[in-house]
This record gives C-alpha cells, sequence and structure tokens, in this order.
C-alpha cells in the first residue's frame, strides 16, 4: 500500500488476541501504534466500577490514544447486534451510554460506534426505527461535551441488521442530525461495504462529507490488507483527496500471529499523526 497520510490507530479487539483484554493497549504501544479502539470490552452493559477502572488504567500505562469505543451492543455473534433499537432492550442502551460517557471523558474518547440492531420478530420496522433516532439522540447528547461523536456503521453477514450500503447508514445519520443530533457521523467500514456489494468508489464520492471515522478490513475473508481483493489504499486515497483527515483502524482478522499481519505496514506509518488525536 502506498502512502496517503491518513494516520492508522488498531482494533483491540481483533488484533492483538494473543495477550488478555487488558494487557492489549501495551502490546499496540510496543507494536508502534499511538492509538487504538475497542468494541464493548465488558460483558455486561453496566459492569462493576472496578472492571471500568481497571481498563482506563490500561490504556493510561499503555500510553496509548482510545481514540473509538462501542457502546454496548449485546450478543455480536447472537440475535442483538445493538440493542438501541429492539424493543425491551433498549433501556440497556441508555443504562450503558452513561458508563460509555464517563470513560469517554476520562480518556478523551472522540468516536462512539452505536450498532444499529437487528430486526426482530413481533416489531414493527417503523416503531424500532423510531425507537434507535431517540436512543442515539440520548447518546450524542451524552458525548457531546467533550467531542464525542456518535457513528453510524453498516454491517455484513447473515444477520437481519437492516443497515447494509452506505445510503443505509447515511440516512440515520441524515434523521438524527434533523433530530437534533448534530455530532452523528457515517462509520464507512470499507471490509462490510464491500461485502455487502455496495460499489465503494460512489459511496465515497457521495459520502465523504458525512464521513466520521473509518475501518478497514480486506475482502473476502476479513484478513489484513493485501489477503483479498481489496485495493485499500486505492479508496483510503480518494476518502484523502475528499478531505477526510480522521484515523484508518485496522479491524481485521489476522490470518496468522497480529505481529505477522502487520508486516504491510512500516512501523514509522503505526504512530499517526499529533493533530489527529486530538
Amino acid at each position: 500500500m502506498t502512502d496517503h497520510l491518513l494516520p492508522y490507530l488498531v482494533n483491540c479487539s481483533l488484533l492483538f488476541t494473543e495477550e488478555p483484554l487488558l494487557r492489549r493497549p501495551a502490546a499496540a504501544r510496543a507494536a508502534g501504534f499511538g492509538a487504538v479502539e475497542f468494541w464493548w470490552p465488558f460483558a455486561t452493559a453496566v459492569p462493576a466500577d472496578r472492571e471500568v477502572d481497571a481498563f482506563v488504567t490500561a490504556v493510561e500505562e499503555a500510553g496509548v490514544t482510545l481514540a473509538g469505543l462501542n457502546f454496548f451492543a449485546g450478543d455480536l455473534a447472537g440475535p442483538d447486534c445493538g440493542v438501541l433499537s429492539i424493543p425491551g432492550r433498549s433501556a440497556e442502551f441508555r443504562d450503558n451510554v452513561d458508563v460509555v460517557a464517563g470513560i469517554g471523558e476520562r480518556l478523551g474518547v472522540r468516536g462512539f460506534n452505536a450498532l444499529y440492531g437487528n430486526r426482530v420478530d413481533g416489531a414493527d420496522a417503523r416503531d424500532q426505527d423510531q425507537l434507535a433516532i431517540e436512543s442515539i439522540g440520548a447518546a450524542a447528547k451524552a458525548v457531546a461535551p467533550f467531542g464525542g461523536t456518535v457513528l453510524i456503521e453498516p454491517v455484513s453477514g447473515p444477520k437481519p441488521y437492516p443497515l447494509r450500503t452506505a445510503a443505509d447508514a447515511v440516512a440515520v445519520v441524515r434523521r438524527a442530525r434533523a433530530a437534533g443530533a448534530a455530532n452523528t457521523g457515517f462509520l464507512c467500514d470499507l471490509y462490510h461495504l464491500a461485502s455487502n456489494g455496495d460499489d465503494l468508489d460512489a459511496a465515497i464520492d457521495a459520502y465523504a462529507d458525512l464521513v466520521a471515522h473509518v475501518q478497514i478490513a480486506d475482502a473476502p475473508g476479513r484478513g489484513e490488507p493485501g489477503s483479498g481483493q481489496l485495493d485499500l489504499d486505492r479508496y483510503l486515497a480518494a476518502l484523502a483527496d475528499r478531505g477526510y483527515r480522521g484515523w484508518v483502524s485496522l479491524e481485521y482478522k489476522p490470518t496468522g500471529t497480529t505481529e505477522a499481519s502487520l508486516a504491510w505496514l512500516p512501523r514509522e506509518r503505526r504512530r499517526g499523526r499529533t493533530e489527529e488525536q486530538s
């Protein structure tokens, strides 16, 4: 891959899994990264204070920026994959918002991924969509005081997740903004979009101004760049050309060890740029 000058960070929920979760920020730092992100790192929406404190301490002591954090989303491989739009479970999301905002304020997090939630039997899709906008609005309000942005992401796979294309996610971003949540943005995951058959060039051309975060993996397979067929460098260059200056998250499943999977990325490109970490 050539140099498009966008800063990289590493997703520690998929990479450095050779280490226990609390050691992964330090492992990322040892590999040369200055920033990391995590999916929700706890088993429940509202973990004990000691668990939260241990996580915050692990990030602080590693000396990395926590640039992204997911809200609680239930079992990602199960029937929920996001609870904010699921009747009967959205209260878990609301309870989780305060915990996420607390971590975000302590660690200076700026990006917060709110998985939209699967369609569920017995619930009207329009009611789920309205519930989603209300939940996203509550999350956006909670993270706004310290500069946070709620991210909306298309997802691939067989689950009944309704946001599949860039247009799907952007429609939610626009609805949320129209409802008052101005700090809502599009999480452009190139792997998920490609896996769903979306036109990446068209999506970047149409929606680059709404992109608030980028995640990458090669496709097919969700491995590291070079393991599949996506011209990731071209897409990242297109985003940069259209004005995107944020992070690019390595959110892939290494085909071998994490360190071996990073051979494509020179160590000097792993640190990121100081201005992008603020």
